[in-house]
């Protein structure tokens, strides 16, 4: 029987199956073949196939994407600016390959038996490069100590001591927490005044870590981390010195340096101990050198290596006619403590003179006044200025050095089995206020903080000036990168806020947490792979650690 012409008005049709006109081809391709694709894929659209599906997401954040990208971005143009690197017998060396490629410094990372996260890792340096990172503070005084609060980090530790609340240590990630504190007092309950601060410098990896401490009547106190106690403990003591306080210090176990107000040189040796958490025996006192010329400020240096130990003291000295330059002096002692070698050298240019040097030196011999010429103007646009320095931070081979007239000066200290020699100097520029706080570590990287607490900048000096692009980028202030903090935000959520150009609201989110704009810096800033850490002091008195993240 046929159906009428109304029913078939209420037949559905199927519906029919919309023709794509780009079909994804690319989503039946194995995973070996889509990752290969994603190899050739700039790391911006890398973070978008994130977004495209499942998939996607789970292969364009594969570690051996991230790896290639790391060594491209970071280490390959390092390696291509440092000279002789490149082998001209090998020179696809500098091309990427997992196992053959030339890492430098950042070797640690591709170590057997070491897990890296290279997406996190590859987030880490791109935030440093761009200046990017979150903001937090450790309130660490009601009132300033007197003498100022010392700091110093390492290993995402922050250690701070005074007289009043003694040697605090607190963790620099996550709820930073007080890890463990303990008195500084004499055995008849007086307080003790530390001057001068310094962590361990060899590499030891038994969960525990050496700080030293010196003190204003001229004693000094080796204290050992326990992070899995959360306990401080005193290992040893040494008894008071009519030398002096103790200005400055370095520690590299188990060679203890020392300088004292008056330039008295010092270095120890402690017996070796296989418990790096157990009390040390008695200290022996290698060498004691005086020094009549090297003016503060002052930086010690410990390198240990194979065959032999190398103690530098960096120092500032006056200048005939031209003003101030830098000094290093280095004692090389083998292992068993003998003297091998005591050498030192100066910065000094054609056209300055030391004043021990100019007192040997021969009339006849002595260039012409630095008044005149081209050579002096040259030195007055891209040479280090002659100002007394006011801050110096000597980490080998990079010496640096902060000036009154709101500049740094970079030196290359070369230091080989047969010469010592230091690199004329170069001006950096960036800061807009005097520098109160400045420290050079890995990589040639240094962080350098003006005295208001408002300008705190990252500079790349790795390689020093070696080429004119580099002295141009110095003088145009394209060496550094000023750090804007951002909103801390919570680890699972990775939302930012972003204007139209894609950068953070640094200001809204300052204003946010409510920052103080009359902050004033103390003079100390300092870094590791992940944190900048700058001590400030608030209008009303108070001091904070502020802790900028880079992860």
């Amino acid at each position: 029987m046929k159906r009428s012409y109304g029913d078939e008005s209420h037949d559905q049709h199927p519906a029919k199956v919309r023709r794509l006109s780009r079909p994804d081809r690319l989503s039946r391709l194995s995973d070996e073949l889509l990752v290969r694709i994603l190899s050739f894929v700039p790391v911006p659209s890398l973070v978008v196939c994130q977004r495209i599906s499942k998939k996607f997401s789970r292969l364009s954040i594969d570690s051996e994407l991230w790896k290639a990208a790391y060594y491209r971005t970071f280490v390959l143009p390092r390696a291509s600016r440092i000279p002789g690197i490149r082998d001209p017998a090998t020179p696809n060396r500098l091309h990427y390959s997992s196992r053959l490629s030339k890492w430098l410094d950042d070797s640690s990372l591709i170590r057997d038996g070491v897990c890296t996260h290279w997406k996190q890792q590859y987030r880490l340096r791109h935030n440093w490069a761009q200046g990017q990172c979150a903001v937090s503070e450790i309130l660490v005084a009601e009132r300033p100590p007197e003498p100022p609060l010392l700091v110093m980090m390492s290993n995402n530790v922050v250690y701070a001591a005074d007289s009043i609340s003694g040697l605090r240590a607190w963790r620099s990630k996550f709820d930073r927490e007080l890890l463990a504190s303990v008195s500084l007092t004499s055995d008849a309950g007086i307080p003790r005044l530390p001057i001068s601060m310094a962590i361990d410098a060899s590499e030891r990896n038994s969960g525990t870590e050496r700080v030293v401490l010196g003190f204003e009547d001229g004693s000094f106190s080796v204290f050992a981390l326990r992070t899995d106690e959360k306990r401080l403990d005193n290992l040893y003591t040494h008894p008071a010195s009519t030398n002096g306080m103790l200005s400055a210090i370095a520690f590299a176990s188990p060679y203890l340096l020392t300088m004292t107000e008056d330039h008295l040189l010092s270095l120890y040796l402690f017996p070796e101990t296989s418990d790096v958490s157990g009390p040390l025996d008695d200290p022996q006192l290698l060498y004691s050198l005086r020094s009549s010329t090297a003016w503060p400020p002052v930086s010690l240096s410990l390198r240990i290596t194979a065959s032999s130990m190398t103690a530098a003291i960096a120092y500032s000295l006056p200048t005939y006619l031209s003003g101030w330059t830098v000094g290093v002096q280095e004692l090389r002692l083998s292992h068993e403590g003998v003297l091998l070698e005591s050498r030192l050298a100066t910065a000094a240019d054609e056209h300055s003179f030391t004043l021990s040097a100019y007192r040997s030196a021969s009339s006849s011999t002595r260039s012409p006044s630095p008044f005149l010429g081209s050579a002096r103007q040259n030195t007055l646009t891209s040479g280090p200025s002659k100002s007394n320095p006011t801050l110096m931070s000597y980490s080998h081979p990079y010496l640096l050095v902060a000036h009154p007239d709101n500049t740094l000066s970079l030196y290359l200290v070369r230091s080989t089995s047969s010469a010592l020699s230091i690199s004329s100097g170069n001006r950096l520029w960036g800061h807009t206020s005097s520098i109160s706080g400045a420290h050079v570590g890995m990589r040639g990287k240094a962080v350098s903080v003006s005295r208001l607490g408002d300008e705190l900048r990252v500079w790349d000096l790795e390689g020093g000036m070696a080429s004119s692009a580099l002295r141009k980028r110095s003088r145009n202030g394209e060496l550094s990168v000023r750090i804007q903090p951002s909103r801390v935000v919570d680890e699972e959520d990775d939302a930012q806020e972003e204007d139209s150009s894609g950068r953070r609201h640094g200001l809204r989110v300052a204003l946010d947490q409510g920052f103080d704009d009359s902050t004033v810096s103390r003079g100390w800033v300092g870094f590791d792979e992940q944190n900048v850490i700058v001590l400030r002091e608030k209008s009303e008195g108070s001091q904070a650690l502020v802790v900028y993240d880079f992860s």
